[in-house]
């Protein structure tokens, strides 16, 4: 990416005809950093994530805009022109205070966000019974997103979500999605998507309108690589559970050998050190020696 914002450089990816963004799921400053040390190109901000990790919550609707404007804030700025899309659930209110969601999450740093038809008390889209709110009111918010972005002049990317599919079927999703692109959203995103063939068929009814893949693996949606969402021409794929899935795996491990054995039994190479590297130890180590401190001067590595 160039060094230009985020929204910017996520805008032109959408507008190239060959551009497509994969973006794991992140829900932390290490594993932000974590996924940018990989060498992925954009982030996915969760909103299950941001519930578990921040109130150790499920996903219930629990989070609200401060605690998610905080969270993208503080991701978004590791790396300011690596896009971050993050999850902005129901916009948190009226329309009144979906203009004040976009303002607040252009003005952190967010590339790009979407928002959903869900009531205000939302669950995960891949749980079951999801109460909806109506056409209009669902337009509502899309609009007052559009507009809040072209107010204060931002490239925040507006992603109108619909999770309609699972009691209104096909039909009603498509034109759910038709209604929010007239409203001005940027992008659209059909929750749920249960086959190959639902998934091919979206891109080409919707078609030239960029799509978005939410790939939760052993959820709703069948598991789909990154190449193949772009194969069937989607212009972007999330996978929410990227990291959090291998942490809590990891987590649970380890936690279940200390419990037993009295000691965690880390890999050797896991020391204070690394984890530091790992969040930008020796860049601070860098930016305070040609600032002309010296607090670092005798380094920071253990002396054995």
């Amino acid at each position: 990416m160039s060094l230009g914002s985020g929204a910017s450089n996520l805008r032109k990816v959408l507008e190239d005809p060959n551009g497509f963004v994969c973006a794991p799921g992140v829900y932390d400053g290490l594993s932000a950093r974590m996924a940018l040390g990989a060498g992925f190109d954009a982030l996915y901000m969760t909103g299950a994530g941001t519930a578990a990790s921040v109130h150790g919550q499920a996903d219930l609707g629990i989070c609200t805009l401060n605690d998610m404007r905080a969270n993208a804030e503080m991701i978004a700025n590791l790396s300011p022109s690596t896009p971050l899309i993050a999850d902005a659930d129901t916009g948190y209110g009226g329309p009144i205070m979906v203009a004040r969601t976009t303002e607040q999450y252009a003005r952190a740093g967010v590339a790009g966000f979407h928002i959903e038809d869900q009531v205000q008390t939302k669950r995960c889209g891949h749980l079951g019974g999801k109460q909806l709110v109506d056409l209009a009111t669902y337009t509502t918010r899309i609009r007052a997103a559009v507009q809040a972005r072209q107010r204060i002049g931002s490239e925040i990317v507006v992603i109108a979500r619909t999770d309609a599919l699972q009691s209104l079927g096909y039909d009603e999703s498509l034109a759910r999605l038709r209604a929010a692109r007239d409203a001005g959203a940027d992008m659209g995103f059909l929750e749920g998507v249960s086959s190959r063939e639902m998934a091919a068929q979206v891109v080409q009814d919707l078609a030239p309108w960029p799509l978005l893949l939410n790939m939760v693996e052993h959820g709703s949606t069948p598991s789909l690589t990154a190449q193949e969402a772009k194969d069937l021409g989607f212009k972007m794929i999330i996978f929410p559970f990227a990291t959090i899935g291998p942490a809590l795996t990891a987590m649970r491990e380890g936690l279940e050998k200390l419990k037993r054995l009295g000691l965690p039994g880390l890999d050797p190479e896991l020391t204070p050190q690394m984890l530091f590297r790992v969040c930008g130890l020796d860049e601070s180590v860098k930016l305070d020696a040609e600032a002309g401190g010296a607090a670092f001067a005798g380094g920071v590595d253990l002396q054995k």
